[in-house]
């Protein structure tokens, strides 16, 4: 039986994709570099924390294809140089304070997720958010958009490991009172995907956020659904 739904942010439950990218841009330009980036970028950019995303931003600059991107973040790509640690330092100083306070500006829950989040409330079924954006934003994000609706929400801090490593879920399981066996991890990424298999939890991919539909098969999920009402279902069995 399943007592948990752990969910997360960026493209699952949120609309954030308008934010983030012209948070990135707005970091991009104080710091002297390309600051044209699309939506279509930012869904690649983002999914793996804000160090990544910049790294992400910077290879998109120097002429990278989106696709490519996807490698930079993961055991495959090199590690950066110590002049490049010091560049995106700048940037993510830009970034930060600016996406904090305009993180609301343009974002808004995808259709029928307060719904969902009701009735697997209703059902007995604790909610929480488990994201690799910064922690403050991921938590008044939270409240603010989703009020009474998640048992707690973490984002990204120092001194736990960024998914796909298992250890921001697990946290959340502890604080809950859940084991991994009784929990589901949706989201919308790869890195989702491999989140819920290194903390052995069931996934259910949805196809309305940073990936398709082919992209999330081909990376093994093995329940996507395309529309919110289909959640409960698909987590419940029923």
């Amino acid at each position: 039986m399943i007592k948990a739904a752990v969910f997360d942010m960026d493209g699952t439950i949120l609309d954030t994709a308008e934010d983030l990218r012209l948070a990135m841009n707005h970091a991009m330009e104080a710091t002297g570099h390309r600051h044209d980036f699309t939506r279509e970028d930012a869904y690649f950019f983002f999914g793996s924390g804000i160090r990544v995303a910049i790294r992400r931003a910077l290879a998109r600059e120097a002429g990278a294809e989106r696709e490519a991107l996807l490698v930079i973040g993961t055991p495959a790509e090199a590690e950066p140089t110590p002049q490049e640690l010091c560049e995106m330092q700048r940037i993510q100083d830009a970034y930060l304070p600016y996406y904090s306070a305009h993180c609301a500006e343009h974002t808004g829950p995808f259709a029928g997720i307060p719904e969902t989040l009701r009735a697997l409330r209703a059902s007995g079924i604790r909610t929480a958010v488990v994201s690799n954006k910064p922690d403050a934003a991921t938590r008044k994000l939270a409240e603010e958009t989703f009020p009474g609706l998640f048992d707690l929400a973490a984002g990204e801090r120092a001194g736990v490991r960024r998914k796909p490593a298992p250890d921001m879920t697990l946290t959340a399981l502890r604080q809950l009172g859940v084991r991994p066996e009784e929990a589901v991890y949706i989201g919308d990424t790869e890195i989702d995907i491999e989140t819920a298999a290194n903390a052995k939890l069931r996934c259910v991919a949805v196809t309305w956020g940073f990936r398709s539909e082919a992209f999330l098969e081909k990376c093994g999920a093995e329940t996507i659904v395309s529309a919110a009402r289909e959640l409960l279902p698909a987590l419940t069995g029923g």
